[in-house]
Parts: C-alpha cells; structure tokens; sequence
C-alpha cells in the first residue's frame, strides 16, 4: 500500500485487515525508494493498492504507473473514478464518499477504512458478515455524531493550552492514533505525535509532564493490557491523560474519558473512534480562532515540488 497523509494512516489500518482477514502480509512502502531513488523492486505476484483522495497526487501515480509495469497487479483507492491514478490501474476501488468540503480530510479517511475492511474480508470470503457489520457501524456512528458536542467540551478546553502531546494507540487502533494527531496538528496548530503504546516507553515517556497531555485510544483486545500501562508510565510522569474508546473506562490513570460503544465487530473500530477526535479537532481549532476547514499552507492535492 501507498499513500501520503490521512490516506496512509488508512492503510496502517489496512495492515492488521489484511493480516487479521485474509492471512496475507500487507505494509506500507516507501514511495521515495520507486520513485525518487529509483530502485527497481520485483513486485510480480504482489497487489498494490494506492490510496487517494484526490488521485492526483504525482508520486503516488508514478509509483503505481512502475509498479505495473514491473508485474503488479494495481489498484486506485480513490474518490474520484476519473483521476489520472485510476486510470493507470489495474482495478480501481471508487469511494463514493462526495467531494471534501475540508482540506483536512474526514469522510475519505472514514470511506477507505471502510473499503480496505471490505476488500480484505471478501478476499477471505467473509464479505457478507463486514457488509452488514459496515451498515450497523454506519448507523452508531450517525448517533454518535448527533450527541451533544458540550460533551467534548472537558477534552477541549484541556488541550487548549497545550502547545505539544501525544496520541497512543496499538493494533489497528494505531491508525486512529495517526490520524487524530495528523487532524490536531494541521487543524489546531497543536505539535500532536502518534505513538504505539509500547513505543512510549522506549525514550518518549522521558519528555512528559503536567503541560504534556497524552490521549489514549483504548480497544478491548489483546492491545488493551500494553495501552492500560503506557497510560499508567504517562500518568507517573505527570501527564494528563484523555482515554476514548469502548475501553476507556480501564485506563483509571484517565482524567477524562470520552467511552464509545463496542462495534459489532472488532476489526470495524476505528470506523467509530476517530470521530471523538476529529470532533474535538474542529472545536478546539475554532477556540483557538481557526479556520479547520481551510488550515494555513495547506491545499487538497499535494503537487511535485
């Protein structure tokens, strides 16, 4: 998988749907390895997925453009059909999420969780059981959605004077980690890193304390013992800490906790536990002034420099 972004953190999700689904070894490579230092990978026999919003993005059309060539067999993740990255694929993968509104993107990265679920389970030939598992998914989000945003009020008003934090996941909750410290960094002006839970402990958990928040992304699997004690290392550093999830109630080194339902399957949750954060994202940039639709220096499609 290729990708630059929010699109990338979609396919870290995609590394445990492949794995977890299928049984296959799915990872993201390096676009700059094909594309600007020219290495020339034996990819025959392999599938390469590009992910885009946009597809338009020079690199990662030149990098699926070689890797056809070389023997793969391609395949455009995208939101638009007509795109000069679908057109230089194999099989093209159409979101059909509608035009962003935002630069900083939220339905697309929803849309290619949701596909990358979807193609890995029917390559394992449970797509019937993700279909509706997706649907049901899509309906607790709508509620979620509908909840009053005064209840994110708490989180916000505890990151707002914070200039730097951390965001912790594990497993396919890794991606949701990425993408909420991606949103907070390009929304908020908030320096936001994403780290594995067992990360934190090699190094970064010597830089904590009270002005350093860390958010925890908590899921109930095999993660949540490593999650629980990361936060519980954050906690004696002396960093607040925000738990979200439909484990969050575990992480009692938590100050706040934003719980979220169980998913109807496990593999479906980071559908529902980035919404809390791009929430949060969109409030707190308009407490600070922002605009989180329109970040400065930043434009929807990343051209060649």
């Amino acid at each position: 998988m290729i990708a630059h972004g929010s699109s990338d953190n979609a396919a870290s999700y995609g590394v445990y749907a492949f794995g977890l689904l299928a049984g296959v070894t799915a990872f993201r490579d390096s676009i700059s390895l094909s594309v600007y230092y020219g290495a020339e990978l034996d990819v025959r026999g392999s599938s390469v997925l590009a992910l885009s919003q946009s597809g338009r993005t020079p690199d990662v059309v030149d990098y699926l453009e070689r890797a056809r060539r070389r023997g793969a067999f391609t395949i455009a993740v995208t939101n638009d059909p007509g795109s000069p990255l679908a057109d230089c694929a194999d099989a093209v993968l159409p979101l059909g999420a509608g035009t962003e509104q935002a630069i900083a993107a939220t339905k697309t990265y929803s849309a290619q969780l949701a596909a990358l679920a979807l193609l890995a389970a029917h390559t394992a030939n449970d797509g019937a059981r993700y279909h509706d598992g997706l649907h049901a998914q899509a309906a607790t989000l709508a509620e979620l959605l509908a909840r009053p945003r005064a209840e994110l009020t708490p989180v916000i008003e505890e990151l707002a004077p914070a200039s730097r934090m951390l965001v912790l996941g594990r497993g396919p909750e890794y991606a949701t980690a990425r993408e909420l410290a991606l949103k907070l960094l390009e929304t908020c002006r908030l320096a936001a890193d994403a780290l594995t839970a067992t990360d934190l402990a090699h190094g970064p958990v010597a830089a904590l304390d009270t002005e350093f928040p860390v958010w925890v992304i908590t899921a109930n699997d095999a993660s949540l013992p490593i999650v629980v004690e990361a936060a519980q290392r954050a906690h004696r550093a002396g960093a607040r800490v925000i738990a979200t999830g439909p484990a969050s109630d575990a992480i009692d080194a938590a100050s706040l906790r934003i719980p979220l339902p169980e998913s109807p399957l496990p593999l479906l949750a980071p559908l529902l536990s980035i919404a809390p954060g791009q929430l949060v994202a969109s409030g707190l940039a308009a407490a600070k002034g922002l605009d989180p639709d329109s970040p400065g220096q930043l434009a929807k499609v990343t051209l060649a420099r």
